[in-house]
């Protein structure tokens, strides 16, 4: 589905989204694999990174698109065919959430191919660390996964412990100060955390 606004000179722009498109919180969102038809959508954005949970390749064509918008692009590679190893999953995550919560990397959109299981776990993660309660964040994984909903997704949220978070996140963090709050602080940690993939585009 997409919406239309007018252009310049009266030509209109077909704005459309990535399917399961949404906006996890101010600053950051989350969809499906971007394909060339919702770039123009993208655009509106305002985008300084990207959050990508696959492991195959960018397109170059999305490779395009991010160097003429001055995007970055960091990759965490997590197996969606096959499950993978927990430590494995542990890492990216971690990883991944470091990316996340860095208020310099933002607006950021996070994404893996369908938009379901990858980026849903993530999501909930980020919604252990702003302290929401395990019903909601269950309910909000299901409503995008639907009847794809993997029980090895909601255990691994379940068990995820935001304190080894802490314990591994190195340089600047962004810190909720509880949910839809404007308040922002930022704390400084020295100390360790697998590097993501960042791609040069």
């Amino acid at each position: 589905m997409g919406f239309i606004v007018e252009g310049e000179e009266g030509n209109d722009v077909v704005m459309e989204p990535p399917p399961n498109f949404s906006m996890v919180e101010e600053g950051i969102y989350r969809s499906s694999f971007p394909q060339p038809c919702s770039f123009a959508f993208l655009e509106t954005l305002n985008l300084c990174s990207i959050i990508y949970l696959c492991p195959e390749p960018y397109p170059e064509e999305n490779l395009e698109f991010l160097r003429s918008h001055n995007i970055r692009l960091f990759q965490f590679g997590i197996e969606g065919k096959t499950e993978p190893s927990v430590a494995v999953l542990k890492d990216a995550v971690r990883g991944a959430l470091k990316i996340l919560i860095d208020v310099r990397n933002h607006p950021v959109l996070i994404h893996c191919k369908r938009g379901k299981h990858r980026t849903g776990s993530l999501v909930g993660c980020l919604r252990k660390l702003q302290n929401w309660c395990l019903s909601s964040v269950f309910e909000e994984y299901q409503h995008f996964a639907g009847i794809k909903s993997r029980s090895a997704d909601l255990r691994f949220i379940e068990t995820f412990e935001i304190v080894c978070l802490r314990q591994c996140l190195h340089s600047i963090i962004y810190q909720y100060q509880g949910y839809g709050s404007k308040k922002r602080r930022l704390l400084y940690r020295e100390e360790t955390v697998q590097k993501p993939q960042i791609t040069s585009v």
